[in-house]
């Protein structure tokens, strides 16, 4: 987070841009889709010859920027507004919500960390992505997506499944944090994108009931809880 004494500047992406976890490396934080606001420390707006620090506007999340990605910041001819959703809303768009995961997994993609803009796409990338294509804003990562999302009863997958409904969020990872994230489809199965080693690289439809498939099992072992998305992240500006 920006300091509160520090002057910034708001800026909109023209195009697709990387952010990464540090000021060196390869390791992705995030990424900023071509039209998304950031803020830039004012003290950071000349050229840059270091990667710079700025904050994405719509949900918050910060990271490095690469210098040769700098031209593609355009000072915001308007101011950057929230837009509310409220549940009624978010009800209205969820087959499309899901129809953008079914349309993601189609395409030729694999499991990218940090991925947030198609092909490829992490597991909360692919969530959050999902519904900002209908203007529903999620924090980023998976546990704070858990944090935001109205928790279900029941912290087994035999206590939880009762109440979950189609369109619902969906966590994993350890006791202490959640790890992974899934939209749920109905009839026990949820839809993500899982990893590498451990997953399907890339986008697939699992399931919350008894299975013999070793992803299914893994990630039922996993199970932390589900949540619904009843508004829309507004950011404290």
């Amino acid at each position: 987070m920006f300091s509160s004494f520090e002057a910034l500047q708001l800026y909109q992406l023209r195009a697709t841009v990387n952010l990464y976890d540090a000021p060196t490396g390869d390791r992705l934080a995030t990424q900023g889709a071509a039209g998304r606001f950031l803020w830039v420390p004012l003290s950071e707006t000349r050229p840059p010859q270091r990667r710079l620090w700025v904050q994405l506007a719509e949900d918050e999340y910060w990271g490095w920027l690469d210098p040769k990605d700098a031209p593609y910041l355009e000072p915001a001819t308007r101011p950057y507004h929230a837009i509310p959703r409220d549940r009624a809303y978010i009800e209205a768009v969820l087959e499309d919500v899901i129809a953008f995961c079914f349309a993601a997994q189609q395409r030729p993609h694999e499991y990218l960390w940090g991925g947030t803009v198609a092909p490829n796409y992490d597991c909360s990338g692919l969530m959050q992505a999902s519904f900002a294509s209908q203007g529903i804003w999620l924090p980023r990562d998976a546990y704070q997506q858990e944090a935001f999302a109205t928790p279900l009863r029941g912290k087994s997958i035999e206590e939880t499944l009762p109440h979950l409904q189609r369109g619902d969020l969906v966590f994993f990872g350890t006791r202490e944090k959640a790890t992974h994230v899934g939209l749920y489809l109905g009839q026990g199965q949820y839809i993500h994108s899982s990893g590498k080693e451990y997953g399907r690289n890339g986008i697939g439809i699992d399931t919350l009931y008894p299975s013999e498939d070793p992803v299914s099992i893994a990630y039922q072992q996993q199970f932390r809880g589900g949540g619904r998305i009843e508004y829309s992240y507004i950011p404290l500006g």
